[in-house]
C-alpha cells in the first residue's frame, strides 16, 4: 500500500460508475448526475457524438458504392450481423463484426451488438409498451421462474417519469393488457389498417388493433426542446443515426443531459474485465478496467455501481468478478448466475392482400411502423396447451405495380405509366419464451479475447413451447385476415435464430428469495448491495412488450433507491 499513489486513487474516485451507455446506462447516468453524484460512464466502444459522427445520415441511396446492400464479402466474413434486419451499408458502422468479438455458440445464437457510446440504441425499432399486472404476475400465477418481486404500481410512475422525458407517440387505447401511458400524438393508422381495426374489434372480444407506440417526437412538448431535440421528420433513417433528436438515443437525450450538469466523465474505449470485490469492506468497491488500446489494465472507485452493459455482457462481468467470497462470479451465492436466459421469438410471418379501399394510397413514411396487436392469449385465463403467448406487428402499403409483360412500344408505355397495384398487408409475431435453467451462458476456462476476458458460452434454443404458440399466430391471424376480406394470405416461418430479436434478458433476474435469485426489488443485488443490475439481466421473465422502456423506468427507480441509501450512509 505504500507504494500507492494517493493522488491517481483520488483521480480514479468517483460517486458511482456506471458501466454501458446504452438505453439503460445512458438513463443511470442521467439520474445520477442530475441528483449531484460524480458519475464515470464506461463504454467498451468508441465514442459517437450526436450529430457530428452520424456520417451517412444525408446520404442518398445512389451516394453508397452498393446502393446499401452489404458486398459479398462482408456477408462471408460477418454472417451473424448480416442476419440482421438493420444491418445495412447505411448502418454497418454501428454493428459489431463477428471476428472482433467472438464468442461460442453451444447452439445456434445470433448475438448483435453495436459497441459504441450510446450502445445499441442508435440502432432499436424505437417500440415501447409498458408491461402490464397480467405480465408481473406470470410467473406466480402460470407456475414458471419465480414471481416478480414488483408489480405495476411500483413501476408505473417511473413508465410516467420516463415517458415524459424521452418521448413516446401513442394513443390511450383502454387496453388491460397494455397500460397507457404520457403520450404525445399517435401516428395515424392508414385506411386499411384502420379497417383491419374496425373488423377485430367487431368481431373478437378482447383484441385490439392500435396504432404502434414509439419512442419520436411527433410533437415535441418542452422538455424535448430543452434536450435540443425537435419534431421527427418521419425520413425512416433511423439506424443512421438522427440528427434530429426526432427518436430517443442516449446520444441525444440523456448522455447530454447528462453532461451538462458537469458531473458527468465519460470514458470510452474501456473493457470492463470485472467488478472489484472489497471482503473486508463486505462491498464492491470499484471497476477494473482494460483500456482497448493500450491493453492496459486500470481500477476505478465508488461508493455505488450500475450494471448495464447489455443482458449478455453483464452476465459475463458479474460471472468473471470473482473473489476468495465469489469463487462462482459477484452475487452468485446459489449459482443460478447466467442461467434462465430468455428472449423473445420472431419467428412466424403471415401476408396478404386486399382490393378494397382502393380510393387511397399510403403517401410519406410512418416511423411507428403502423398497428401493434397487444397479447390476448391467455391474459385472464389459461386457455390454451402452451403457457403465456404472443403479440404482433400489423401494416399496410399499396405501391405502384409495373406491368412488364409485352416488348418494344408496348412495354414502353407500361413502365412510363405504372399503376398503383392491391393492398398488401403483413404481420410478424412478438411472441414471450419461457426461462428455462438449461437456456444459459457461462465463461470458458481458457480461451479469451483480445483484452484478456474469457470468451462466452452461449447456450439457449427454443422449446415446444414456442412452436405451440407460432403454431397459435398462424391460425388466428389467418383467421383475422380472412374475416378482414384479405386474399392470397400465405403464413411463413421466420428461421431466425434465437437472439436475432436482439432481446436477449435474464441470467441475474430478480426476486424475492436470494436462494432462486439474484437480484431484489430495486435491481440489487442480494448479497452485494451497492452493485446495482437493470439492463436485460435482471428480467425475470420476458414478457411480449419490447423491452426497453421497462428497462429504463427500472434503472430510474432503482438509482432513485440508491440516492435515498447513500443519504442515510446505508451505501
Amino acid at each position: 500500500m505504500a507504494n500507492i499513489n494517493i493522488d491517481s486513487i483520488k483521480e480514479r474516485t468517483f460517486d458511482a460508475i456506471v458501466i454501458g451507455s446504452g438505453i439503460s446506462g445512458g438513463w443511470a447516468a442521467k439520474e445520477l448526475c442530475e441528483k449531484g453524484l460524480r458519475t464515470l460512464v464506461l463504454e467498451r466502444g468508441r465514442d459517437v457524438k450526436h450529430v457530428k459522427d452520424y456520417p451517412t445520415t444525408n446520404m442518398y441511396p445512389y451516394e453508397f458504392e452498393h446502393r446499401l446492400e452489404m458486398p459479398y464479402e462482408d456477408k462471408q466474413k460477418n454472417p451473424i450481423a448480416n442476419r440482421c434486419y438493420a444491418y445495412r451499408e447505411d448502418s454497418a458502422h454501428f454493428f459489431v463484426k463477428d471476428d472482433e468479438h467472438p464468442y461460442i455458440q453451444e447452439k445456434e445464437f445470433d448475438w448483435i451488438r453495436g459497441y459504441q457510446v450510446g450502445g445499441k440504441s442508435l440502432l432499436w425499432a424505437r417500440q415501447v409498451q409498458r408491461w402490464s399486472d397480467f405480465d408481473f404476475e406470470g410467473p406466480a400465477r402460470d407456475g414458471f421462474a419465480v414471481d416478480w418481486p414488483i408489480r405495476y404500481r411500483d413501476l408505473a410512475p417511473w413508465y410516467d417519469h420516463v415517458e415524459r422525458f424521452i418521448g413516446v407517440a401513442g394513443n390511450r387505447d383502454g387496453v388491460a393488457a397494455l397500460p397507457d401511458g404520457d403520450f404525445l400524438p399517435a401516428y395515424p393508422l392508414n385506411a386499411v389498417e384502420n379497417h383491419f381495426k374496425r373488423v377485430v374489434a367487431s368481431k373478437y372480444d378482447n383484441r385490439h388493433v392500435i396504432s404502434a407506440r414509439c419512442a419520436h417526437l411527433s410533437q415535441p412538448a418542452p422538455i424535448h426542446l430543452e434536450q435540443g431535440r425537435v419534431q421527427c421528420q418521419n425520413r425512416v433513417l433511423c439506424q443512421r443515426g438522427c440528427p434530429f433528436g426526432g427518436y430517443f438515443s442516449s446520444n441525444a437525450s440523456t448522455l447530454p443531459w447528462a453532461e451538462k450538469t458537469g458531473n458527468m466523465t465519460l470514458r470510452p474505449f474501456s473493457v470492463v474485465e470485472s467488478i472489484i470485490y472489497d471482503e473486508q469492506k463486505g462491498k464492491a468497491v470499484g471497476v477494473r478496467v482494460i483500456d482497448t488500446n493500450t491493453k492496459e489494465a486500470i481500477d476505478f472507485y465508488s461508493r455505488v455501481i450500475f450494471v448495464n452493459a447489455s443482458a449478455l455482457n453483464s452476465n459475463l462481468i458479474l460471472l468473471n468478478s470473482i473473489s476468495n467470497r465469489f469463487p462462482n462470479g459477484l452475487g452468485n451465492d446459489n449459482g443460478l448466475l447466467g442461467k434462465y436466459i430468455a428472449f423473445h421469438s420472431y419467428t412466424a410471418v403471415i401476408t396478404g392482400e386486399y382490393d378494397g379501399e382502393l380510393a387511397y394510397r399510403t403517401d410519406g413514411r410512418n416511423p411507428a411502423g403502423g398497428g401493434y396487436i397487444p397479447r390476448f392469449r391467455n391474459v385472464y385465463r389459461q386457455e390454451t396447451d402452451f403457457l403465456r403467448g404472443w403479440a404482433a406487428t400489423f401494416n399496410a402499403s399499396r405501391n405502384p405495380s409495373t406491368d412488364t409483360s409485352g416488348v418494344g412500344v408496348s412495354l414502353k408505355n407500361r413502365l412510363l405509366h405504372p399503376k398503383l397495384g392491391n393492398w398488401r398487408v403483413g404481420s410478424h409475431m412478438m411472441a414471450e419464451t419461457i426461462p428455462k435453467e438449461s437456456n444459459k451462458v457461462w465463461l470458458d476456462t481458457a480461451k479469451k479475447d483480445q483484452w484478456g476476458v474469457p470468451l462466452l458460452h452461449i447456450d439457449v434454443a427454443y422449446d415446444d413451447n414456442d412452436w405451440k404458440i407460432r403454431a397459435d399466430y398462424f391460425e388466428q391471424m389467418t383467421a383475422m385476415f380472412e374475416a378482414a376480406g384479405f386474399q392470397n394470405v400465405k403464413t411463413r416461418n421466420d428461421d431466425r435464430r434465437p437472439g436475432n430479436d436482439i432481446h436477449e434478458m435474464g441470467g441475474a433476474r430478480m426476486g424475492h428469495d436470494p436462494k432462486t435469485s439474484l437480484l431484489n426489488k430495486w435491481n440489487q443485488l442480494h448479497s452485494c448491495e451497492n452493485v446495482f443490475v437493470t439492463d436485460g439481466a435482471c428480467m425475470t421473465s420476458t414478457a411480449t412488450q419490447n423491452p426497453s422502456l421497462t428497462y429504463m423506468a427500472l434503472t430510474a427507480r432503482a438509482v432513485d433507491y440508491a440516492l435515498t441509501l447513500m443519504k442515510k450512509g446505508v451505501l
